[in-house]
């Protein structure tokens, strides 16, 4: 069977190296006017913790949704309409990112850091979203996928993005309260998303 999915890849692939590449303009250096010693940059890059913390989460949520986005990729042969509609869907969401980032590096050590992680937060409750669509457009019809996968494995891949949605809400309903805490939880699902992609390479490649 012949794959039908290299452009939407090709596209795909170049719109998360875009999306990656824009957080790092978030990252600047303190005007040498300023900054005259030692003492005064150090004091300048520890004020820039939130800046950190934010291209962090963010670089490293983009790298794990293309890793995901490859992998299930490697599930789907053929493509339809509301296949590329899906996946425009993720690139949108993926491309939006570096808002959510600029926004959680100036204002999450503020009084306005609820916001700030509401909103960082509650775009990755559309991505999951968006990852769900995906795969399910994709696997009720078998035509779509590759030859030899099983059904169990269109579960295994169907449940593993259906866990991530009620926890990715838990985050995003709490954000108003406890910020920091949602945003440990949006770090914890990141390790959950890079051990279980493993989960998704259920036939042989």
């Amino acid at each position: 069977m012949e794959k039908e999915t290299v452009r939407i890849e090709g596209f795909s692939d170049a719109v998360f190296a875009i999306a990656i590449t824009l957080l790092v303009l978030d990252l600047h250096t303190p005007n040498a006017d300023i900054v005259k010693n030692g003492a005064q940059l150090l004091a300048y890059l520890k004020g820039e913790w939130t800046t950190y913390l934010a291209f962090t989460l963010s670089f490293f949520s983009i790298f794990i949704m293309w890793v995901n986005h490859h992998k299930i990729f490697k599930q789907i042969y053929s493509r339809n309409t509301a296949i590329m509609f899906a996946n425009g869907l993720i690139l949108f969401l993926v491309s939006a990112v570096s808002f959510p980032t600029a926004l959680l590096a100036r204002f999450f050590n503020g009084e306005a850091s609820n916001i700030a992680v509401a909103v960082y937060t509650g775009i990755f409750v559309f991505i999951n979203i968006s990852y769900n669509l995906l795969w399910f457009i994709a696997s009720k019809n078998r035509n779509l996928l590759r030859p030899d996968i099983t059904d169990s494995a269109i579960r295994k891949i169907r449940n593993n993005y259906l866990y991530g949605f009620p926890t990715y809400l838990i985050a995003f309903a709490i954000s108003f309260e406890f910020p920091a805490i949602a945003l440990v939880i949006n770090m914890l699902l990141l390790v959950f998303w890079a051990v279980s992609s493993g989960k998704i390479n259920v036939v042989q490649e």
